[in-house]
């Protein structure tokens, strides 16, 4: 069965995902990783996803969405709040942290879906600016958040701590501090797990039927209508399965850490997600992964040089913009896959 260009980046992109899980696995497990680059395994992996999920937003629905940090945050904060109220219910540590995952994710999808309602009548920078303004919002909420569990249930309030637990209750998000104490049970296979799932959940969208609609929607939105297409349904959809992995993602990313707070999930990191997007090309899923994994080392690699370090960060990304873009640089490597593509043709029919 021969396959189609689509379907064979498809399969690179998962081949590259586990040929590099493997080697970092071999690597670590021989004692050659530094801890700082152990340390930063599973962020990678959120933000991996991260950068994907965006790309289904931006790169296949075509709506630049500038809050996809406050959906981090609910995955990260709801997410984690279940994982230490089912701490004696559920003793394992890796059924504790999937449904952490799944919690983050559902709760993530239903804020996506509140937020959708009004935003995707929008489009263009309008649409941009007010999922910034729902970005912030999202993170003022949770900076003002206070939850808790005792024997009579969850407590919360907003503002100031009014949750009055009883004896032996715990106070789980306790406003600007955060979530403190937690148990890391994150690992750097969950997240190579949780890409995988989420790659799988994108391409096999994107190649459905109602992928096609919301890449009609986002080529012409007039001409998708005039032939019964839903608009606003097709948007959500994208929208909220957009907002759901990046909830995941959220969770992930804060059950590696021992403290989490929400000014972590701000507008700075949407943007840095953006530019993963960017970066690596809207529409190209495997662009994004490479590109979150290369540009979350880069600062990290770049320690030694101290306070120039994000100076040197900063050319690099404009030195590799300016390469990508470059007219020759582009007519190279189509050249190159359309020979790749000719012998591949050749190798099939002589086979």
């Amino acid at each position: 069965m021969r396959l189609n260009k689509t379907s064979k980046k498809n399969y690179l992109t998962y081949a590259i995902v586990i040929v590099a899980y493997v080697i970092m696995q071999i690597v670590a497990g021989g004692g050659h990783l530094s801890s700082s680059l152990k340390g930063m395994l599973v962020p990678i992996c959120a933000y991996v996803v991260m950068a994907v999920s965006l790309n289904l937003t931006v790169g296949i629905l075509g709506e630049l969405s500038l809050g996809h940090a406050g959906f981090m945050s609910v995955g990260a904060f709801m997410g984690t709040t279940a994982a230490i109220a089912l701490q004696n219910a559920i003793p394992s540590a890796p059924l504790r942290l999937t449904v952490a995952l799944i919690v983050g994710a559902v709760f993530a999808a239903i804020v996506g879906f509140l937020v959708g309602i009004p935003v995707l009548r929008l489009n263009g920078d309008y649409l941009a600016i007010v999922t910034l303004a729902f970005g912030e919002i999202i993170k003022s909420v949770f900076n003002n958040l206070y939850l808790g569990i005792d024997a009579n249930g969850i407590h919360m309030s907003l503002l100031e701590d009014k949750t009055n637990l009883l004896e032996g209750g715990k106070l789980i998000i306790a406003g600007p501090m955060g979530i403190g104490g937690i148990k890391k049970i994150a690992n750097f296979t969950a997240g190579f797990v949780l890409i995988m799932i989420c790659l799988v959940v994108i391409f096999h969208l994107v190649n459905s039927r109602q992928g096609r609609a919301i890449m009609a929607v986002r080529d012409n939105r007039i001409a998708a209508e005039s032939v019964g297409i839903n608009v606003t349904h097709y948007k959500m959809m994208a929208f909220v399965t957009s907002a759901a992995m990046a909830g995941a993602a959220g969770a992930l990313f804060a059950l590696n850490y021992s403290t989490i707070v929400a000014n972590k999930f701000d507008f700075n990191t949407s943007i840095l997600v953006l530019v993963f997007v960017v970066f690596g090309g809207l529409g190209n899923m495997l662009g994004s992964v490479i590109a979150a994994a290369a540009l979350t080392i880069l600062p990290e690699a770049l320690r030694s040089f101290a306070s120039y370090r994000m100076l040197i960060y900063a050319i690099v990304l404009i030195l590799v913009m300016l390469a990508t873009n470059n007219p020759t640089l582009k007519g190279f490597f189509a050249s190159l896959r359309g020979r790749f593509d000719k012998n591949s043709e050749k190798e099939a029919s002589a086979s």
